[in-house]
């Protein structure tokens, strides 16, 4: 190759970047799901993971979300209100609706203990818009 061939590859090199990688997801875990007292209702207890770096993407709930660090430190922004950062032991919860997204910018993984009452069978999450 000659010489004028190689440097142009080389200054085209410094503007080609490779695609950057997702930040890996939270998944989450039903661990109790049963019928209350209320007709039409049931309470669902789940267990979610993010892991470090990751995201769990913006999101809603149908109903209000109780949840309970149990490892880690977990940052919230949740639709109008400032951000907050939440570390294991301690507790909070997001109003049905809410627009929200937690974020493990930690160096051990998240683990959220969180309990919904909710219409029975109504889907938890669903992706905002």
């Amino acid at each position: 190759m000659s010489r004028s061939l190689l440097f142009v590859v080389a200054l085209l090199s410094l503007f080609v970047t490779a695609p950057h990688a997702e930040a890996p997801r939270a998944t989450r875990t039903v661990l109790l799901r049963r019928a209350i007292s209320v007709p039409g209702y049931e309470e669902v207890m789940v267990e979610t993971e993010i892991p470090v770096g990751g995201r769990e993407g913006r999101h809603t709930h149908p109903g209000t979300m109780f949840a309970r660090v149990e490892q880690g430190t977990v940052m919230l922004d949740d639709e109008g209100k400032q951000s907050a950062v939440y570390k294991a032991g301690d507790s909070y919860f997001v109003d049905a609706g809410n627009v929200h997204e937690g974020f493990n910018g930690g160096d051990v993984p998240v683990k959220i203990l969180v309990t919904f009452v909710v219409k029975t069978g109504e889907l938890l999450t669903t992706p905002a818009k």
